[in-house]
């Protein structure tokens, strides 16, 4: 009975000075949550014809082995839009991965209909050598951006 007591209480004082959840090596929390972030645009003609996406409703960085995924879902005006992907902004600030986030609208009029039905969800790769000095990921639509920190 004295030795279940005593690896109880080593147990608990223990558990009391691992804080990892705050640390850097804990990799569940590399990135904050996504928060609104101010949109800047350029006047320079954009070399992809696809728009900008109406709004970016989530971001989200999932580490993985080697890297880490950058998931976005955006909203369009409207029901149909295919083809999403980020594209890279070049010449940003240091420490900053910003991305545009474009699709392809429908070639004919659809309706607007529900939220739900006019997300489109994409996604990116980006290994631990990319991701190397980088404190905030920013990814850009037409009315909003949101962007996550280490």
């Amino acid at each position: 009975m004295r030795t279940v007591v005593t690896g109880v209480m080593v147990i608990g004082l223990l558990a009391g000075c691992g804080r990892v959840a705050d640390s850097r090596l804990n990799p569940f929390n590399w990135f904050s949550r996504s928060a609104p972030a101010t949109v800047t645009l350029s006047d320079a003609p954009a070399a992809d014809p696809r728009p900008l996406i109406d709004q970016i409703a989530t971001l989200e960085v999932t580490q993985n082995p080697g890297g880490a995924v950058v998931r976005a879902t955006g909203v369009a005006d409207r029901q149909g839009f295919y083809e999403g992907a980020l594209l890279r902004v070049p010449g940003t600030e240091p420490g900053v991965l910003a991305y545009e986030f474009r699709a392809a609208p429908p070639p004919t009029a659809t309706r607007v209909s529900t939220e739900r039905s006019r997300e489109v969800t994409v996604a990116e790769y980006l290994t631990n050598r990319q991701l190397g000095g980088i404190r905030e990921i920013r990814v850009s639509g037409a009315r909003n951006a949101r962007a996550v920190r280490r």
